[in-house]
């Protein structure tokens, strides 16, 4: 047991920051021992279950529906349209952020409604939900529905929808231009590149994407009508923000509302903001008075989970003679979807602008980005949200360049990495990092990777029939904001010594419940098994952000740090006024059991703490082997170099990292959102969406070269995404470095056989 030393209570810890933690993670034993609770483990009383009525069609006008027959079925209790739950205003799913145009203009925001009125715009879009006794009955009485759509031609991608021509979706939307975006000095970007020795340019697409959590959706609404309070079981990233935005989607108060939200099975994103789901429960449950359940099958996930991606960048270099990055400028493309939802204009704008310099000095930088709605799934926040897609556009262009114009791609790097005595460094559109060290994490990744010795490598499978790239990537991400003014929680004591810590921020698999407790352990010497993290069911009033933007650990854990010294503070005074004399073994847990109830109660703490964006950053090494018969390719190596700040657990720390690499892998070589021409969903189902599978990537040789942040009281910079972050890049480049030895132009994701054989063999095209 860690005991604390001396009075006054100083830091100590048995668990040493930076290893590997000495027991498992808390949360793995209830979960795979299937304790866990999800959304859809909860029951109640009574409950009632609902179905939806989704379109049939990407583009159509409703010109009839008749619910008469659904609503006089066996079993239906209730059937919503648009005109039911829009009497008293209008229901739509908010926006987390508009923009405007370089003129001033404001966005043209399109808000999705919650149901259907008298046009659809997507496959799959809610126009009515049916609720039943059970299951069964609500699908079948669905079936009954009769709805006379008259077909629109749709317009399934960016290109197709500002064409020349093309139909127009939304009223006020000319061209179905929600937005040009500009960030940046365009005439300072101009006059680079003018006076440039080398330019090269190369476009990269970063195709739309599938979140596919393992959970799929599940809402359960019970209303208290006596109270007049709705609980809303729901997956969800964070309790605040959810019910925020469930308040705007509803028209309900914050005292109106309690969302639980404990296990959630996946989350990348697109737990972040509500659905129509989720708002047809309240309401149901509410009409009603009695709960309501809607499951989510994993069809209806495919055609009603926001997409992720959807996004095209054509980015531009310009160098001097010697290979020094004068500007860098994109012209970027972003397919919005039907509407606007959460964080679809966030991810096309500000996600791509902030960061846009890499970990290089660009003294001139420019980014247009221009945001079209479609006949589509709408977009928002996916792993990286963003951040993924510049640095894959920012070091597939650094290679490209290299190879062009004839230089090292190592040393046109180094050449132009920001050097550590320049930090803390403004970039060219006002991005200030903290302290990083670009060279050191390359130079580590080179000799982890055993990249000097590949010409070996690639010879000798060469000999085999075989083609072998490497691909590198040096890469800087800006972490999370925030969206609340602060980051809260609350600390108590029970009567058995344990400190139950109440916060905002739920998990989807990051692991909370271990690492807050290792925080905890380190600052007080309280045994971690003797701290309880609960987020989301606790009816504790705490302000704070949710998972989104890999800000968790730094922002929450900046809060528990707080707490943590205000606890140490209390218990010092206690002690004092107890008389008791300092204690070189004093046992936190086990002197709070000694304590009254009143004495005890003087040790609840509410702290807080405000946090903003970080910097994570690191370098990352793949190499590939494509059996060129077949366009199959198989990834060798993967080494990832990071620096994620002050690390708080490095086994933690390394399965995010190479869960991310996993995802990363999965768009790189093989998921892909396909649509046909009349908006349908070519790619509807596993069988049609491939997915990464055990075995897609190698064993991750992963290493950390931390410099803690000072931007936030943990130290540390953020995780979540920087595999996504590293690994899209590092792919790209390692394919493009197999292709361009054997004489092949580079090719987009997702590297499919198919693909990749047609690259090697033109002459069949």
């Amino acid at each position: 047991m860690s005991n604390l030393a001396s009075h006054p209570i100083s830091p100590a810890s048995s668990h040493v920051a930076g290893q590997p933690i000495r027991y498992a993670r808390r949360e793995d034993h209830r979960l795979i021992t299937g304790a866990g609770r999800f959304a859809a483990d909860h029951l109640a009383p009574d409950m009632l279950h609902a179905y939806v009525i989704r379109s049939t069609h990407a583009h159509a006008w409703i010109r009839r529906c008749d619910l008469s027959a659904v609503a006089s079925a066996s079993g239906v209790r209730l059937v919503l349209t648009a005109a039911d739950i829009e009497v008293d205003g209008p229901k739509e799913l908010p926006n987390l952020m508009a923009v405007t145009s370089p003129d001033g203009a404001p966005q043209r925001v399109v808000l999705m409604p919650v149901l259907a009125r008298d046009r659809v715009h997507f496959l799959g879009q809610p126009v009515a939900f049916v609720v039943a006794d059970t299951a069964d009955a609500a699908q079948d009485a669905a079936e009954l529905a009769l709805i006379d759509y008259e077909e629109l031609a749709a317009v399934a991608s960016f290109d197709e929808a500002i064409a020349p021509g093309a139909i127009a979706l939304h009223p006020g939307v000319p061209g179905n231009l929600s937005v040009h975006y500009e960030a940046g000095d365009r005439a300072a970007v101009d006059a680079a590149f003018a006076r440039a020795t080398y330019v090269s340019r190369l476009k990269i697409n970063s195709q739309r994407l599938i979140g596919a959590p393992m959970e799929p959706r599940a809402v359960l609404a019970v209303h208290d009508r006596n109270a007049d309070r709705t609980r809303l079981f729901a997956p969800t990233q964070g309790v605040p923000s959810m019910t925020k935005q469930m308040c705007a989607a509803t028209g309900l108060a914050p005292q109106q509302l309690d969302i639980v939200s404990q296990d959630v099975g996946g989350s990348f994103g697109l737990r972040a903001s509500p659905y129509s789901e989720h708002v047809l429960a309240v309401l149901a449950a509410r009409k009603l008075n009695q709960p309501v359940r809607w499951l989510g099958s994993r069809s209806e996930i495919f055609l009603s989970d926001w997409h992720g991606r959807a996004l095209t960048l054509d980015g531009q270099i310009a160098l001097d003679a010697e290979g020094r990055i004068l500007a860098l400028r994109f012209e970027d493309t972003v397919d919005l979807g039907a509407y606007i939802v959460f964080a679809g204009t966030l991810v096309g704008t500000r996600n791509l602008s902030v960061s846009m310099g890499g970990v290089y000095r660009v003294p001139a930088l420019h980014m247009s980005s221009r945001l079209a709605y479609t006949n589509t799934v709408p977009v928002s926040a996916y792993r990286g949200a963003g951040r993924p897609d510049i640095a894959y556009a920012i070091e597939a262009l650094m290679d490209h360049a290299s190879r062009e114009h004839g230089f090292d791609r190592i040393a046109l790097r180094r050449l132009n990495f920001i050097t550590p005595e320049a930090f803390p460094y403004r970039t060219a559109n006002g991005t200030v990092y903290d302290h990083c060290n670009f060279e050191r994490l390359l130079a580590r990744a080179l000799e982890l990777s055993e990249f000097d010795s590949f010409p070996a490598r690639r010879a000798a499978a060469q000999a085999q029939g075989r083609l072998r790239g490497i691909g590198l990537a040096s890469w800087l991400e800006v972490s999370g904001m925030g969206s609340a003014p602060h980051d809260s929680v609350r600390g108590e004591f029970d009567d058995t010594g344990n400190l139950i810590i109440f916060g905002a921020t739920g998990a989807s698999g990051q692991g909370h419940e271990t690492s807050f407790a290792t925080m905890v352990e380190e600052a007080l010497g309280l045994p971690a098994d003797r701290v309880m993290y609960r987020a989301g069911d606790h009816g504790v009033s705490v302000v704070g952000n949710g998972t989104e933007g890999s800000r968790t650990l730094y922002g929450a854990g900046s809060a528990i740090t707080v707490m943590c010294e205000q606890i140490r503070e209390r218990v010092n005074g206690l002690r004092a006024a107890r008389g008791e004399s300092p204690d070189a073994s004093f046992d936190l847990s086990a002197w709070v059991r000694s304590l009254s109830a009143a004495e005890r109660s003087q040790l609840a703490i509410e702290a807080q703490a405000k946090s903003g964006a970080t910097f994570p950053n690191g370098c990352h090494v793949a190499e590939i082997e494509i059996d060129p018969s077949t366009g199959t390719t198989q990834l060798i190596r993967y080494v990832s170099v990071d620096d994620a700040g002050r690390l708080i657990s490095e086994q933690l720390v390394h399965g995010q990292m190479q869960g991310g690499v996993v995802q990363g892998w999965g768009q790189a070589f093989c998921e892909n959102v396909v649509y046909d021409a009349r908006g349908q969903l070519s790619s509807g189902s596993f069988m049609d969406y491939a997915m990464p599978k055990a075995g897609c990537v190698p064993e991750l040789v992963s290493d950390n070269l931390p410099i803690p942040t000072t931007l936030n009281r943990t130290g540390a910079k953020g995780v979540g995404e920087s595999g996504c972050t590293g690994s899209l890049p590092a792919l790209a480049n390692a394919m493009s470095d197999a292709l361009a030895a054997n004489g092949a132009a580079a090719i987009d994701m997702p590297f499919t056989p198919a693909r990749v054989w047609a690259a090697l063999n033109p002459e069949t095209r």
